[in-house]
C-alpha cells in the first residue's frame, strides 16, 4: 500500500548517488563506534602488530553485519536511510507495497557483492582492488541509466525500486 505522499516517479540515478554520499557519513560514524567498542572489548589488542600486522578475524564480519543492519533496519522502518530523507526518496517493493525483510536483506547483500573484489588486493595491490570495487559498483548502478523504473542491479534482484516523494 502506498503512503499518501508517495508518487510513482522513479528516482533518478544522480539523486540516489547523492543520498548514498550522505549515507557514507553515517556509515563512517557507525564504523568508528564499532571500532572503538571493539578496541575497548579487546583491551586495545584488536590489531596485532609485529613482523606481520593482523586484525582479529571477527572484526571485519562484525563491521559488515552492523553496516548491513543499518541499511536493512532503516529500509524496513519507513523505507528511508538518513541519506534518503533530505533527497526525498523512499525504497518500496516493486509493486509499490511495503518492503519485506527478505527483500531488504537480499538488496543489501547484492549491493555489497562488489566488496568481494577487495580480495584481489594481493594480486592488484590495494589501489587496484579499490578501483575494481568502484568499477563493480558502476556496473551495479549502470542499469539505472536505462531502466524505465531507474532500478539498479540490486533493485532488480530484490524486486524493489526507489521513488521520489512529492
Amino acid at each position: 500500500m502506498n503512503r499518501p505522499h508517495d508518487t510513482h516517479r522513479p528516482c533518478p540515478l544522480w539523486r540516489r548517488l547523492a543520498a548514498l554520499v550522505y549515507d557514507l557519513l553515517a556509515v563512517v560514524a557507525i564504523v568508528m563506534v564499532v571500532g572503538l567498542l571493539s578496541q575497548l572489548a579487546t583491551g586495545g589488542h584488536l590489531v596485532a602488530t609485529g613482523a606481520r600486522t593482523a586484525i582479529a578475524w571477527w572484526y571485519q564480519p562484525l563491521q559488515g553485519l552492523v553496516v548491513g543492519a543499518y541499511f536493512v533496519i532503516s529500509w524496513l522502518r519507513g523505507g528511508q536511510t538518513l541519506g534518503m530523507r533530505p533527497w526525498r526518496i523512499r525504497l518500496v517493493a516493486a509493486d509499490g507495497g511495503k518492503l519485506r525483510p527478505a527483500q531488504a536483506l537480499r538488496r543489501v547483500v547484492v549491493a555489497a557483492l562488489p566488496l568481494l573484489l577487495l580480495g584481489l588486493a594481493p594480486w592488484l595491490g590495494l589501489r587496484g582492488a579499490v578501483w575494481a570495487v568502484l568499477v563493480g559498483w558502476a556496473a551495479w548502478f549502470a542499469p539505472a541509466l536505462f531502466d524505465r523504473r531507474r532500478r539498479a542491479l540490486h533493485d532488480v534482484a530484490a524486486a524493489t525500486e526507489l521513488r521520489r516523494i512529492a
